[in-house]
Parts: C-alpha cells; structure tokens; sequence
C-alpha cells in the first residue's frame, strides 16, 4: 500500500495545520547517532515511502527530491553519550525534537512512527506511520540517509578498523569481530550489550597488562 495523506487530512479537518511528518533512523545500531528528521510537503502525489522499502541509491534521490519539494524540513541528531545517558527512548524524542526545532515552518500536529512526542503540538503516531504517511515516508528518507552519510563521512573516517561506511554501526559479525578485536570507539553506545561486553574485556586487558608491567618494574632499594 503507498504512502498516502489519510492522517493529515483527519487533523486538517480537524483544524490542525500545518501537519509534519516525523521519523527516525538508527535506534537499534550499536554505534553512531539517532538521526530524526521532520518534513512537511506540499499536498499532492509524490513517490516517498518507507526507506527500508527502498533501495539505497534510489533512497538518496529521493532524499534530494524531498528537499526539493517540501515547504520546510528539519533534522536532529542525539549522539552516542547522550543515547547512553537518556537511553534510546528519551534520545530518539531528543532528536526528533532537534529536527522540528530547525523547521522554518511550525507544525501544530504531527504523525509519527509510534513515537509520542510531548509539546506545543497535536501528536498521532500510529504504528508503520512510515509506510502510511507520505510526509513520514519523507522523513524517513531524510533520517535514513542522512545518517548512512554521516556513517560513510565522517565514523569511518575518524575511526577506522571497524567499516561503518559498509554496516553503518548495526550489529553484523564483521562489526561484532572488530568490537572483540580492539574494543569500542568515541562513537559506540557502551549502554548496548555487545559494547559494554567488549568495553569490560579492554578494562580487563588494561589491568592485566598493569599488572605485568608493575610486576617487571625493578625494586628500589630501601
């Protein structure tokens, strides 16, 4: 089924306008940010759907055609420090908060993706918004390919060893292998699992190689 308006039109008729669609991308990666995005279109036929529905080249223009066309559109992030500080929940809604802040036109009501934002605005979030709402359809593509760039530009860049630019930070075997192999970066989420495991083999590494280090040191003569 495509993307089509039924959500908006129930809140223009209720009074509700401007409507933004709201999405995200990454809550279950092991490394990089959340990335939120917020888009409202002109009303009309456009080909967005689900990023996950599409494939990757063609998500990329799409995003552009987004950009091209909405009336305003906004994107937030919430990094590493602050997803282990919050927890995913609390830090998807910090970035999607960040994306409806840099919109240049203030939405009164939202649909998103099952994500319940509290704030000056009329929330309806219902499940698989992104494949049912072509404004969170956009979003979704924003969200979504903005952060594989940011994966691509700028963690495979900073912190090489682990290919983020091919796994983009989820939890596949080769990610899995390199978190085993020389622990997590800047950039990992140490609250998750595989990464707190690995973050308690490097602190146990460390204390091991102190303790054979004071274990050679020569004894001073009293």
């Amino acid at each position: 089924m495509a993307a089509g308006w039924s959500f908006e039109r129930r809140l223009w008729q209720a009074g509700w306008t401007p409507v933004a669609g709201v999405d995200e991308a990454g809550r279950g990666a092991l490394a990089g940010p959340i990335v939120a995005a917020a888009v409202i279109l002109p009303f009309g036929c456009h080909p967005f759907d689900d990023s996950k529905r599409v494939a990757a080249a063609r998500r990329v223009a799409l995003a552009a055609q987004v950009k091209r066309e909405a009336l305003a559109w906004g994107i937030g992030f919430a990094e590493a420090h602050e997803i282990d500080a919050h927890g995913v929940p609390q830090a998807t809604a910090l970035a999607a908060n960040r994306a409806l802040h840099a919109l240049t036109l203030k939405p009164t009501a939202l649909v998103t993706d099952y994500l319940d934002l509290p704030g000056p605005w009329h929330v309806v979030a219902p499940p698989r918004a992104d494949q049912r709402s072509v404004q969170a359809a956009a979003a979704s593509l924003l969200a979504k390919t903005t952060r594989d760039a940011w994966m691509v530009e700028v963690a495979e860049e900073r912190w090489p060893g682990y290919a983020f630019a091919r796994h983009k930070g989820y939890g596949v075997e080769r990610h899995l292998d390199a978190l085993a192999r020389i622990g997590p970066c800047p950039t990992h989420r140490r609250r998750f699992a595989p990464v707190a495991q690995a973050s308690l083999f490097e602190r146990e590494e460390v204390h091991a190689v102190s303790l054979r280090t004071r274990a050679r040191r020569p004894r001073t003569a009293k």
